[in-house]
């Protein structure tokens, strides 16, 4: 009897556990509406990127002169069809997958070496410091497209060049901000205590100011997700992103735009509002989570 006591009240431990989580959540949806649409909004995305083959009987890259600038609806294409007759509405959900994955590793990239430049150039100060933040204001002299412009044009159209491309340029935004948090963190007592027992001044950045700088970090990791998919397309657009036959948002941009807006509008229409769906998502969960997590910002 016992025994059956604690199996029951541990399901009802686990039971008021799930419930406090959804009232969580249930909590946030109301407080931040927003947020939760740009939360579904990128949540739609990343499961259209994962299950594409099974959203489409298309193939994005195999053309069809029969269904050469094909209306939507017509012959099957729900999306219409491009001047080569490849299947718009699977080449935009296969395009979610070339965005999402230079978007996510263009942000984990640049966060990467923003984090140890931020933090060790803050911690450390002195003569590093200064070095580094000179090297920080040249670098942002220039805005980040044409310092990505240069660079794509530098290493060549393909998809880990566009990462490159695009996250080398984002890394001085997200150093001089961890910085600049480094800056407080380490002059708060807790530090000042590890330095009293003699833990070492490594070991006190890595354990003690890192952790505290994540808030920050991944409102600004969310908001450079969105800035990282819209300079993607505009590459694309240039003819310096992904080339073909991968299907990008913004290189079916290019080559509708010109000659196509007129007698084949949903070439551009369609495109065009799957990039602005994905960054309206990024930059309203970007806000949202800048609101929850820094006390500040709250109302």
């Amino acid at each position: 009897m016992a025994i059956a006591g604690d199996h029951q009240a541990e399901l009802n431990k686990a039971g008021a556990n799930v419930s406090s989580r959804w009232g969580s959540v249930a909590f946030y949806i109301r407080r931040y509406p927003l947020g939760a649409i740009g939360a579904l909004i990128f949540a739609v995305f990343v499961l259209t990127a994962i299950f594409a083959p099974l959203l489409t009987g298309f193939d994005p890259t195999s053309t069809n002169a029969k269904a050469s600038l094909a209306r939507p609806g017509a012959a099957g294409h729900h999306l219409g069809a491009d001047f080569m007759g490849r299947d718009m509405f699977s080449r935009i959900i296969y395009g979610a997958r070339i965005s999402l994955a230079v978007g996510i590793g263009s942000t984990l990239l640049s966060c990467i070496f923003g984090v140890t430049i931020g933090l060790t150039s803050g911690y450390f100060g002195g003569w590093y410091d200064l070095i580094v933040q000179r090297v920080i204001d040249i670098m942002q002299s220039l805005p980040l497209l044409v310092m990505a412009l240069v660079m794509a044009a530098s290493l060549g159209p393909s998809l880990s060049n566009t990462i490159i491309a695009i996250a080398i340029p984002s890394i001085p935004n997200i150093a001089r901000i961890i910085r600049s948090n480094t800056l407080q963190l380490r002059e708060m007592p807790y530090v000042e205590a590890a330095r009293a027992v003699g833990m070492g001044e490594l070991s006190i950045a890595i354990r003690h100011v890192l952790p505290n700088t994540i808030a920050p970090l991944i409102v600004l990791g969310t908001a450079q997700l969105g800035s990282a998919i819209l300079t993607e397309a505009s590459l694309s657009f240039l003819g310096l992103g992904i080339p073909e036959p991968h299907p990008s948002w913004g290189r079916m941009l290019s080559e509708s735009a010109a000659e196509y807006v007129r007698t084949a509008p949903w070439l551009v229409i369609f495109p065009g509002i799957a990039i602005s769906l994905a960054v309206f998502g990024t930059n309203l969960l970007g806000d949202a989570l800048r609101d929850i997590l820094d006390p500040r910002q709250r109302t």
